[in-house]
């Protein structure tokens, strides 16, 4: 672990996620980005040329960002961290994803408010976006959960064969943190299935891989979503993987409301692999 990246806005949510990058960087020694996206109307320069003093506006702007920088890199959970501000000038999410790959970032952290209702403020955000087209692991955070361990993971899939790309980029991502994981399938009245069929499969799933101390598990539910929350809580999981896809977001093994749900409605931070 190298180079963690936190896009920030300096929301409430941003600021969570600093804290979190802060403590897992401090932990597995790794230098923090923060980054600033400006969306730019198409007729406008880029504000960071400082000589552009015939616009007050923009020199102000950009003065006020670099503050809310030093408000942010003086949290104590970034203290005696290496810790760098970017600002760049793009479209909110494909500029975080580009300047990711620019970086060659290990992880990209995001803060998501949330809901409780049935409508989601997530969808369709700038988080989601990220995760739907990041080829490097999102990690999604919720205000409230700073402080966490990276060692208990929870992979929950449908362990198709499209699924084994992304899972085995989840094993080289847990290997950084020495951590051990539950692999899950959620059996509900909707995906029925015998447990025969479904250890078959997730046994010939794991047969290619080198798995670091690890469990098989199927858990049945009323839903996948409330599967997945009732395990990591009964289990005592850190973090929750899954997978998701470009187009949809999602696995095959999630209609796209219930892995946005998830991700809003999880009190664990959310890691994230796309297919």
């Amino acid at each position: 672990m190298k180079r963690i990246l936190v896009p920030v806005d300096f929301s409430e949510q941003a600021k969570c996620a600093v804290n979190t990058a802060g403590n897992i960087a401090r932990n597995y020694n790794a230098d923090i980005v923060l980054l600033h996206m400006v969306n730019l109307p198409s007729n406008e320069s880029d504000i960071s040329d400082h000589s552009d003093a015939s616009n007050p506006a923009k020199v102000l702007y950009l003065r006020k960002v670099h503050e809310k920088f030093k408000e942010l890199k003086s949290l104590p959970s970034l203290k005696g961290l290496k810790v760098k501000d970017e600002i760049r000038f793009h479209k909110t999410f494909s500029g975080i994803i580009n300047y990711s790959d620019e970086l060659d970032a290990n992880l990209i952290i995001m803060g998501s408010q949330g809901a409780t209702g049935l409508k989601e403020m997530f969808i369709g955000s700038n988080t989601e976006k990220v995760v739907r087209n990041s080829d490097r692991p999102v990690l999604v955070v919720k205000k409230g959960v700073e402080e966490f361990n990276m060692k208990k993971f929870v992979f929950a899939s449908d362990f198709s064969d499209e699924v084994k790309p992304s899972f085995g980029r989840f094993l080289a991502f847990i290997k950084k943190f020495d951590g051990e994981v539950d692999l899950l399938f959620v059996n509900t009245v909707h995906n029925f299935e015998t447990t025969k069929e479904t250890s078959k499969r997730m046994h010939e799933f794991v047969s290619g891989f080198e798995l670091p101390k690890h469990s098989l598990n199927i858990y049945n539910d009323t839903s996948i979503e409330k599967g997945i929350l009732n395990f990591s809580r009964d289990m005592g999981i850190d973090v929750i993987a899954l997978n998701t896809h470009q187009r949809s977001g999602l696995s095959s093994m999630f209609n796209e409301s219930i892995s946005e749900d998830l991700v809003n409605h999880a009190l664990k931070p959310v890691v994230t692999f796309k297919l």
